[in-house]
């Protein structure tokens, strides 16, 4: 008689973004059973975990935490400070090349962090997280050289890692375009509909349309030759 396999477990980083929610079905169609983390770090678009909630009961994860931080206490990013306003523009080719005001400091790594936290206690030796190096705001913790450095790391600072478990942080989207990323989603039934991007929402969670996160998805629809559910 054969023994079945367990499908193996991942730890997946849900915002419920277009990005992380095409990474969650990725992650389901490679096998895993995905475990969404998301968190509520003190964002002034936290309707946003609204949109990780549904997600994560429609692609039937195993379970879904939502971490509760506060890394406005810090400051530092438009994203968490109320008295900063977030960049505006018409158009996507206005974006810069510096890194922006939405840069919240150290953010991935806090998330990674607790992501790996995670993935330990459930015995799970992956990680998935939606990061994009390309059609990104000027992140330095969304570049290959920091999920290498952290996957290091990672290895090294956990009882896993040292006993030869080795952990794997897999970013699957991260040498794609946005329109690539949209693609790819689509072809695996991804309703984008549901997803929030924005960095500046309403209350009821319509976009603003300006944002750095707004404009470079709306180009991303545009190159597919769609209009941006959402909008």
């Amino acid at each position: 008689m054969t023994t079945a396999i367990s499908p193996k477990k991942a730890v997946v980083l849900l915002s419920g973004g277009l990005d992380s929610t095409t990474c969650l079905a990725i992650c389901k169609e490679a096998g895993f059973v995905p475990y969404a983390i998301s968190f509520r770090y003190g964002q002034r678009h936290a309707i946003e975990l609204d949109r990780a909630r549904q997600i994560a009961i429609d692609a039937q994860v195993a379970k879904h935490v939502i971490v509760n931080l506060d890394l406005g206490g810090f400051g530092g990013s438009a994203l968490t400070d109320l008295n900063l306003n977030v960049p505006k523009h018409d158009s996507a080719d206005q974006l810069g090349n510096d890194i922006p005001l939405t840069y919240v400091p150290a953010r991935n790594t806090v998330f990674l962090s607790y992501a790996l936290a995670w993935a330990e206690v459930l015995g799970a030796q992956d990680i998935y997280i939606g990061v994009n190096a390309l059609d990104y705001s000027g992140y330095p913790d969304c570049r290959p050289e920091y999920i290498r450095a952290f996957e290091t790391m990672a290895n090294l600072a956990t009882k896993s890692g040292v006993q030869g478990n080795r952990l794997i942080i897999h970013a699957p989207l991260i040498t794609w375009t946005k329109s690539q990323i949209i693609r790819k989603g689509i072809e695996l039934g991804v309703d984008y509909s549901k997803t929030l991007s924005c960095y500046d929402p309403d209350s009821e969670g319509n976009p603003c349309k300006h944002c750095d996160s707004c404009l470079l998805r709306a180009r991303g629809f545009e190159q597919n030759a769609m209009s941006d559910p959402t909008w």
